[in-house]
């Protein structure tokens, strides 16, 4: 059977020339709403493990490309293309937003790694948390359930997903009879490359879905919420005690009281001195 290295709707970028290639695809595209989104793969990722591979997918043309960081290391990120532009510069960026969800094991991984401080981040689980209303919210929602409950979808798709999601997880969930290890395994198996291009090409619906929500309410107080959080998180993430299998990672951003705080000082035009004690906190 021949290699899946691509099809219609995802490439496996595997060679320095093919990346130099895709990254003029990545650049000049509209920014809002963003074009790109990120997600990686790996074995423990982050601080303590190691990345596999990193996908981007790009909204305008509904291409994902893979990009295999496990073979070619380093350079993945600091080859350039013709003008000068590097994978790096582009995670980098701040006036490039790259939409994640949950930034922080992959900016620990990218940071500890290949000494990458990403910039323009949008992260889309704070975002969702932004979007509860309510009584106050205290854990996050994971990935798959955003996806099953707030991303529009078929019933035929949703099943489609969730059986794809099952054949991967068989390869490389240990509580399925899989090893992570299949992420560095190369050939790629097609399941692999199915399975990290799926997930991310939901992300701009998902971020269609959760903006629209927060357009509904105060939108510049919320903004400013989601931003801060956000930055905190990437602060956090690279510090030197950061744990990314911590117990408290599934508590939400901000507590109710810190929620009643933030509203407090917005009323009273003192927002911004709360969102940097809060930061330096």
């Amino acid at each position: 059977m021949a290699i899946p290295y691509s099809n219609a709707t995802w490439e496996v970028v595997d060679s320095i020339p093919l990346l130099q290639t895709i990254l003029t695809k990545l650049q000049g595209l509209p920014s809002n709403p963003p074009s790109l989104f990120v997600d990686l793969e790996g074995i423990k990722l982050g601080r303590s493990g190691s990345v596999s591979l990193l996908s981007v997918h790009v909204a305008t043309t509904a291409k994902t490309y893979i990009i295999d960081i496990f073979k070619l290391g380093e350079e993945a990120f600091t080859a350039t293309s013709t003008t000068g532009t590097s994978l790096k510069n582009i995670l980098e960026s701040e006036n490039t937003p790259k939409v994640f969800f949950d930034i922080q094991n992959d900016s620990d991984a990218l940071f500890i790694h290949y000494g990458i401080r990403v910039g323009g981040i949008r992260d889309l689980q704070v975002m969702e948390f932004a979007t509860r209303r309510g009584p106050p919210a205290r854990f996050i929602t994971g990935l798959a359930n955003c996806i099953k409950y707030d991303c529009p979808m078929t019933e035929s798709q949703k099943q489609s997903w969730l059986q794809m999601k099952d054949r991967a997880g068989r390869l490389y969930d240990p509580n399925k009879g899989g090893r992570y290890e299949v992420f560095n395994e190369r050939p790629l198996r097609r399941e692999i490359c199915e399975y990290s291009a799926q997930d991310v090409a939901l992300l701009p619906k998902l971020w269609e879905a959760y903006s629209t929500k927060l357009s509904h309410s105060n939108k510049a107080f919320w903004q400013r919420m989601v931003d801060n959080a956000t930055l905190k998180r990437i602060k956090q993430s690279q510090s030197k005690h950061y744990d990314g299998q911590a117990e408290s990672k599934k508590f939400g951003p901000w507590t109710a009281e810190e929620l009643e705080e933030a509203t407090k000082s917005w009323r009273e035009g003192t927002m911004q001195g709360w969102l940097e004690r809060r930061l330096e906190g």
